[in-house]
């Protein structure tokens, strides 16, 4: 087997010391310009790429972003957001060179598995997602000396950089695109109540209903799942006066309401309207085409990687607000049925 060429190997053609190497491929300033690319030629020339374990010794940096979801492993391929957010994530550390590191930690257990990220330096910040009322996370990267960005906005000021996109107008519109279509019972189904974005909709709903004069709505919880959406559905239509129109927290819970509906024998829009949150790609696919509010996790993502990239490398970054979400308006949604007195 031939020998893999070394950091000498690379400083013996290049003509230069392997420290010079290490600085030029680590982006260090102070290395001539020509030097530069001698070094940069001669690594290409033999194949050669730093050892992530060397790179880290070398710079003091682990150079990976950390992602800690709590929650049940199979939920999270179901779950379309994450793998969209994700995505925006990794847009931006590909060109930096760092990694993604997701860990999943089970209820109770997240202060360990931040703990041990902090302590085992395998990671250079972390992203703190799906926020809950009193949320301990902050004060524990802030004591930890781990770098975080918050991702989405917090109940309370938590001295970190903030990432947020407000979901509230888009709920706002869907109830009043209902109301104009002539709904009066519209129905919400809503996330686990511990998330602070889950509230928040359940909230934008609520006041979108007293707002277009429309009486109050039957709430029911469908934790962001399939499982949740189909049951809450089922619930509703067997009410001896379901609604008109339903509201869901995401596109998952709604694909899975307008699945039970349908097999009820309903037609979507004649009988039933239907309102999803996130416009997953399969949104525009679903039959009839998914009405839904647009989120953009993938621009969400990427804009929480490039702030948490820059809170590592400079100690901080600024609070940024992104587009609200806004309503998409397809085929799920028509006029309400007429209902015999």
């Amino acid at each position: 087997m031939p020998r893999r060429p070394t950091i000498a190997d690379v400083a013996k053609l290049a003509g230069v010391s392997r420290a010079t190497v290490s600085f030029v491929l680590n982006n260090r300033p102070g290395v001539a310009v020509t030097t530069q690319g001698r070094v940069r030629s001669a690594a290409a020339e033999l194949g050669w790429t730093p050892s992530t374990s060397a790179r880290a010794l070398s710079t003091g940096r682990a150079h990976a972003l950390g992602l800690v979801l709590t929650r049940e492993p199979e939920l999270i391929g179901t779950d379309p957001f994450y793998p969209a957010f994700m995505a925006g994530i990794e847009s931006v550390i590909s060109a930096t060179g760092d990694g993604l590191m997701l860990q999943m930690s089970r209820p109770g257990k997240e202060a360990d598995t931040y703990r041990a990220l902090a302590a085992d330096r395998r990671v250079d910040g972390v992203f703190l997602t799906d926020l809950r009322a009193d949320d301990t996370r902050p004060a524990l990267v802030a004591e930890l000396g781990l770098p975080a960005v918050v991702v989405g906005a917090p109940e309370t000021d938590t001295g970190l950089p903030t990432v947020n996109l407000d979901d509230r107008p888009a709920v706002r519109d869907a109830v009043l695109h209902l109301a104009q279509l002539g709904h009066r019972d519209i129905a919400y189904v809503a996330g686990p109540d511990q998330y602070s974005h889950a509230r928040r909709r359940t909230q934008a709903w609520s006041e979108a209903l007293a707002e277009a004069g429309l009486p109050a709505g039957t709430l029911l919880p469908g934790g962001f799942t399939a499982e949740g959406g189909a049951r809450a559905t089922r619930m509703l239509l067997d009410l001896p006066v379901p609604p008109t129109a339903i509201v869901y927290g995401n596109d998952l819970s709604a694909t899975a309401g307008m699945a039970v509906a349908q097999n009820a024998g309903l037609r979507l829009p004649d009988d039933l309207s239907v309102v999803g949150f996130d416009d997953v790609p399969l949104a525009s696919y679903t039959s009839p085409p998914l009405t839904t509010c647009r989120a953009n996790p993938v621009s969400w993502g990427r804009a929480s990687a490039q702030a948490l990239v820059e809170a590592v490398r400079t100690g901080g970054a600024a609070n940024l607000e992104l587009e609200p979400a806004t309503l998409v308006v397809r085929g799920s949604t028509g006029p309400a049925p007429v209902r015999a007195v």
